[in-house]
């Protein structure tokens, strides 16, 4: 029998502690959850020459293919498996192979843009926002492209002066608006955790829906 799983949706910005949250909650949820990044989602764009592709805004929500991450969920809500697509962030291609993501109780969509269209949203039981200093996401974005993806610190740094930071700034914060619960992505992934399930447990009434935009009030701040 097909399992119709539950969707949770965490945004924040890049490098705020979202991909270690999801993962922390994929073991822990009830019943095991699968994660959905987002980042498997950007376009091919195979056509471009490789310079070419290097100097794409990969910050705008414009470079994800929505069509495909939309069908995605909708086989996933239907208890299907979906074919993920794999992304090569060193080359900005997708790898020409695939990855089966099978349903479980949970899926959880992880990405800086996962609040972000309202047809996503509406998907979700409920939207996490986990947030961090622009010092301190820069800190950890230097140290991951650098040592996992082949870049150099002055690329990295150009790279988010002139579109990661802007980018956030325009597309990403203003998504801390739709989130049920919101979270400090600077302390540690087990507290985090632990509140975005403590939240979780909490009655059904609670759950704003993340379809919504409901008014942004301390309430809605995990103690973490």
């Amino acid at each position: 029998m097909s399992r119709r799983p539950r969707f949770l949706g965490i945004a924040g910005p890049s490098c705020s502690g979202k991909s270690s949250l999801a993962r922390y909650l994929a073991i822990h949820l009830p019943d095991g959850g699968a994660v959905l990044s987002l980042d498997a989602y950007y376009r091919d764009r195979a056509d471009l020459e490789p310079e070419t592709r290097a100097r794409l805004n990969f910050d705008d929500p414009e470079a994800l293919d929505l069509e495909l991450l939309d069908l995605h969920l909708e086989r996933l809500a239907a208890g299907a498996a979906a074919d993920r697509p794999l992304y090569n962030f060193a080359t900005h291609r997708r790898e020409p192979r695939t990855e089966i993501l099978a349903p479980r109780a949970w899926v959880v969509v992880e990405g800086l843009f996962a609040l972000h269209w309202e047809g996503i949203r509406r998907r979700y039981l409920a939207a996490v926002f986990v947030e961090a200093t622009e010092g301190v996401c820069f800190s950890r974005r230097l140290a991951r492209d650098t040592t996992e993806r082949g870049r150099s610190p002055d690329s990295v740094r150009a790279q988010f002066e002139a579109q990661v930071g802007p980018m956030t700034r325009r597309y990403v914060l203003p998504d801390r608006r739709y989130a049920d619960l919101v979270v400090d992505g600077s302390v540690p992934i087990e507290t985090i955790g632990a509140a975005v399930l403590a939240f979780l447990d909490s009655p059904p009434a609670l759950l704003s829906g993340a379809g919504a935009e409901p008014p942004l009030t301390d309430e809605r701040r995990a103690p973490c």
